[in-house]
């Protein structure tokens, strides 16, 4: 199995089912956690010298950090809805609470934080919902923790691919701190399968192909992406989701497409614009 696939675990009478932390990763920025409660139950994370999004996947939730408190947020029951999710922003030494008001999946994204923003909690209608491609290449793109609302290291988005579709393509990286041309984000996809017992693949490889490597990812699976293009590719019949975290050296996303491929995006304004 590659190195840079975790499968779904979760042990009897726990909530966890991904952990990967920079050390885990061998990397310095991205942690992830991933946590599905019954109704009643709670989990609980200090933040310590990360900030942190929780983002309620699916379900209803009460929410709490040491200043604030959030009762009864969640509007969706699948990732699948088509709907922007509620997340609660936590800074660094602080904490972050989730009580399941009903079976809830929920992640826990994390990197450096400074304790330069107050806790929060983000509403749907503070997402950033858009369509993005034509035919094969449409995917459905929610920035929860983005442009749209400031953060230290934290960039954190959710993309729906439908059926025989593609995503993250023409494939791009962001692995060179050479701003404005590129900047280098560690990355995370978190995938999630509609119904859940399909799969879909995933490719992440350099230019010298000194990581090439061709993953199925199974729903709950999660894909680290340290360095080099990372498409992703849906098969008939099943639809995907992925949580995507990110955060490097400087908290901006400029990627680099890859030359082989990047002819597609050229061709396909010219199908849009027809």
């Amino acid at each position: 199995m590659s190195r840079l696939l975790s499968k779904k675990r979760q042990q009897a009478g726990q909530s966890q089912t991904q952990l990967v932390t920079p050390a885990s990763a061998n990397w310095q920025y991205v942690g992830f956690e991933a946590h599905q409660l019954k109704a009643g139950e709670s989990v609980s994370l200090a933040t310590g010298g990360d900030e942190v999004c929780a983002v309620i996947l699916s379900g209803k939730a009460n929410a709490k950090t040491q200043q604030a408190s959030w009762d009864d947020i969640g509007d969706r029951m699948s990732v699948f809805d088509q709907k922007a999710p509620y997340a609660v922003y936590a800074p660094a030494q602080d904490e972050i609470r989730i009580e399941a008001l009903t079976d809830v999946e929920v992640a826990f994204c994390k990197a450096p934080g400074k304790g330069g923003h107050a806790a929060k909690l983000i509403r749907p209608e503070q997402c950033q919902y858009e369509t993005r491609g034509v035919a094969s290449n449409t995917r459905h793109v929610c920035n929860i923790l983005f442009g749209n609302e400031p953060a230290d290291s934290l960039l954190v988005c959710e993309v729906i691919t439908p059926s025989g579709g593609w995503s993250s393509y023409p494939p791009h990286k962001h692995d060179t701190d050479a701003a404005p041309a590129e900047t280098q984000l560690e990355e995370t996809y978190y995938h999630k399968i509609d119904p859940p017992q399909g799969f879909a693949f995933q490719r992440v490889y350099t230019d010298d192909r000194s990581i090439d490597e061709t993953m199925a990812v199974e729903d709950g699976d999660l894909v680290m992406v340290p360095e080099g293009y990372h498409p992703v590719g849906v098969p008939h019949g099943y639809q995907s989701y992925y949580l995507n975290v990110m955060a490097g050296p400087s908290r901006n996303w400029i990627f680099h497409n890859d030359p082989d491929h990047e002819w597609i995006i050229e061709r396909d304004k010219k199908v849009s614009n027809a």
